[in-house]
């Protein structure tokens, strides 16, 4: 039986943990946490959303960027301080822009291709996870903005995606309690949110079941490829341990490029921090006031999720600052104040922060598939999408370790190829 180390034990590493004891490979996780999904899977938007597969890969974006410079409260924040790491992660998200259309399509059908895969799973499983399948409402402030989200429309409709537009009395049909003024908005019935971090947990307790070893407080120091296998070193209290499995899984997250460069690979994530506020709806007023649709604010690049009877997830935000973790008051005061105006009848006294580095590639397109090393395979840089994607990528890594197919692939072409064979729902 081929042993399977997998790196990371948040969405993405638990996902592919699942599709590979499944096929009955002996699997082994290893996450440095004392948990799984303690890290960006831990309190995201808590949206599965195929409508926000559009790539940032747009002249728009580098406008509001430059506009929104030297505002602390900004929605996307780059910190001028500069480093090789950003400054050549930049060059390529701009080299990226002439592919905004394909690749938009091409996450938006890897979208579609997981949501069938994950709901299975989840059925299969028992997992409970505060799913509400109530739709995806956006929301547009002007003219400008819906007119974009029109043609974004169009691009996830040839993937699958139907996104019809709807006026401010029929967003008020579909979330009664949304308040505050708004041009437009466009609604996407399939799409669904919950709780990342409670179906993370789950499917890594299902995966146990299927067979597989999910090893924590396991820090990955060295990573060391051959022809007999893949050698992986742990820290063990004061010393080290190496193991060595038939082929491993890079699902790290923001620390797979330092990984990849140990084994040749260049997988140039940049770990993009994004904050969420938790809001506990103690009473039966702020319970009665929280929308139930899940919402994303296009202009202010928010998100919000219900997640059960007693707490809403406001998230968003981007911010260019390298590894730091720091959760700063100037970016969460934007998520609460934004509540009050929105709904201005739910408490906000007892909130909880929260920051996570989403792992993004330049072209917002995951990194799926094999290394240059035999036996080396890469499934991270999913950036806002992961929990969305993370169920038909772990397949495709899944289907290609089981099929013995670990050529290396470019890692601009290997998503791509990959997102083809994805079954559509």
């Amino acid at each position: 039986m081929k042993t399977i180390a997998i790196i990371g034990g948040g969405v993405t590493g638990v996902t592919t943990a699942y599709a590979l004891a499944k096929r009955g490979f002996a699997v082994t996780v290893l996450e440095r946490h004392r948990y799984a999904a303690m890290e960006t899977s831990y309190a995201n938007g808590g949206q599965l959303s195929a409508s926000n597969a559009e790539v940032w890969n747009h002249r728009s974006t580098i406008g509001k960027a430059l506009q929104w410079l030297l505002r602390g409260d900004a929605p996307l924040l780059v910190h001028l301080h500069p480093t090789w790491h950003k400054l050549s992660w930049f060059a390529e998200f701009i080299g990226a822009m002439p592919h905004y259309h394909d690749n938009t399509i091409a996450l938006a059908r890897m979208a579609v291709g997981a949501r069938a895969h994950l709901f299975q799973w989840a059925a299969e499983e028992g997992i409970e996870f505060d799913l509400q399948q109530r739709g995806i409402l956006h929301l547009h402030r002007d003219r400008e903005e819906f007119d974009h989200a029109v043609t974004v429309s169009k691009l996830l409709a040839r993937a699958g995606v139907p996104r019809r537009a709807v006026t401010p009395d029929e967003m008020r049909a579909i979330e009664p309690a949304l308040q505050g003024d708004y041009y437009g908005g466009h609604y996407t019935e399939s799409d669904s949110s919950g709780d990342i971090h409670k179906f993370t947990t789950g499917l890594a307790q299902a995966a146990q079941r299927h067979g597989a070893q999910l090893r924590y407080n396991q820090q990955v120091v060295q990573l060391r490829a051959g022809s007999g296998g893949v050698d992986v070193t742990v820290l063990q209290g004061d010393g080290a341990d190496t193991s060595r499995y038939d082929a491993v899984v890079i699902c790290a997250g923001a620390a797979s490029r330092d990984l990849a460069a140990q084994l040749g690979d260049n997988v140039n994530v940049y770990p993009v921090k994004g904050y969420s506020v938790t809001l506990q709806l103690d009473d039966a007023a702020s319970r009665a006031a929280a929308p139930n649709v899940s919402l994303v604010d296009d202009t202010v690049k928010l998100v919000c999720s219900r997640l059960g009877a007693d707490r809403l997830r406001v998230a968003g935000t981007a911010e260019f600052h390298g590894q730091n973790r720091d959760i700063r008051a100037d970016r969460i005061a934007p998520l609460t104040a934004w509540v009050q105006q929105n709904f201005p009848d739910i408490s906000t006294r007892n909130i909880t922060p929260w920051a996570g580095l989403r792992p993004m590639m330049p072209d917002l397109m995951p990194r799926v598939g094999p290394g240059k090393a035999p036996g080396v395979f890469y499934n991270t840089g999913h950036g806002h999408l992961g929990w969305t994607l993370s169920a038909a990528t772990a397949e495709s890594v899944a289907s290609a370790i089981a099929a013995g197919h670990d050529a290396p692939q470019t890692p601009a072409a290997a998503p791509l190829e990959q997102v083809k064979a994805q079954p559509s729902a």
